[in-house]
C-alpha cells in the first residue's frame, strides 16, 4: 500500500491537490503497478516561518 505525504511551504488550492493526488496516484499505478484504492496520499501544509533554506525562513524578505 503506497503512502505519500507531501509537505509543502504554504498552501494549494483544492483544485492543485486534486491534481496532484490524481497524478501521483496515476504514477504509482502506471510504474510500479499499486491499484488507485491502494495509494494514500496526505498533504501537510506548513507557514512559510516553519521553513528555512540558507539560513532564511522563508517569509523573510
Amino acid at each position: 500500500m503506497p503512502y505519500v505525504n507531501i509537505r509543502i511551504a504554504g498552501t494549494l488550492s483544492r483544485e492543485q491537490k486534486r491534481q496532484i493526488a490524481e497524478e501521483i496516484t496515476d504514477t504509482l499505478e502506471r510504474v510500479a503497478h499499486k491499484p488507485k484504492s491502494y495509494t494514500y496520499i496526505a498533504f501537510d501544509e506548513l507557514p512559510d516561518e516553519n521553513w528555512a533554506i540558507a539560513g532564511k525562513l522563508l517569509d523573510e524578505d
